[in-house]
């Protein structure tokens, strides 16, 4: 038998959710919408993480490298390893939050959800979208602008730091110029595209949860009115049925014709 945790049974995991007919489905709010954000945030934050990270471990080998050379000498490189961290730590971020809202909505859409998880939700989401700025417009402003360095003995910058530099041939060697790496530049545009993702997926979230609190559930508007249409077509009927004898033969007499001429019969 599966297992009940946090009110989430566990046998609606299973593969069939998976199916088109019904991930893409216009039976909740917002559905299609929030699968396409949730997912290109976190394919679009996953890929500049990935990039990121092998520039940055090129970027520590060639600063180890040379210094293994020349101990006096040191690549200051520190700017792009920290931008490069920082974006790391935001594409998990943001892979955590809207990853476990896919996933919760995927096998779990009618699940019922206390104020303090909804508050969690619109905290968590709204982070994710700050970190995800923060991160996007460092990590493009170090690379698009900044450049390495070399510190050392005198001389250092004059060609004799670039020639031990020259000698680090993985993955084409690390340019100075970050610009000039075709992975960083590579990795700022797809985070520009994670941004984009983010927000949203940030947007589609707290539409959502507004959607629910209002009391109309997460079902979307053309399935309430499917699976209410009976009682409303008999209210629609029960009112008509109350109002006066009347004004239900005025509603129902067609108008008269132009030029129709009334004939009055004497007594």
């Amino acid at each position: 038998m599966a297992p009940v945790v946090c009110g989430l049974d566990f046998k609606e995991v299973q593969w069939s959710r998976f199916k088109c007919a019904n991930m893409w489905s216009n039976e909740y709010h917002l559905r299609r919408t929030k699968f396409i954000a949730y997912q290109c945030a976190m394919i679009f934050c996953v890929t500049p993480e990935s990039l990121g990270t092998a520039a940055l471990s090129d970027y520590v080998g060639s600063q180890n490298f040379v210094a293994k050379l020349d101990p006096r000498v040191y690549i200051f490189n520190n700017d792009y390893i920290g931008a490069a961290s920082f974006n790391i730590f935001s594409g998990i971020f943001v892979g955590v939050i809207f990853g476990a809202a896919f996933f919760l909505d995927l096998f779990w859409p009618e699940r019922k959800e206390s104020r303090a998880v909804i508050l969690s939700w619109r905290i968590c989401s709204t982070l994710a979208l700050v970190v995800s700025t923060a991160s996007t417009f460092t990590f493009s402003n170090i690379t698009l602008n900044n450049c390495a360095y070399f510190r050392g003995p005198e001389g250092v910058n004059d060609g004799y730091g670039q020639q031990l530099l020259a000698q680090y041939r993985k993955d084409g060697g690390t340019p100075l110029c970050y610009r000039e790496n075709p992975r960083c530049l590579a990795a700022v545009a797809f985070a520009w595209l994670g941004w984009i993702g983010v927000g949203m997926s940030w947007a589609s979230m707290l539409s959502s949860i507004n959607h629910t609190k209002k009391g109309l559930g997460p079902k979307s508007t053309h399935a309430r009115l499917r699976d209410g249409g009976g009682e409303q077509g008999s209210m629609e009927l029960s009112s008509k049925t109350d109002e006066p004898e009347g004004r239900q033969e005025a509603a129902i007499a067609p108008p008269p014709r132009e030029g129709a001429v009334s004939v009055v019969r004497d007594g």
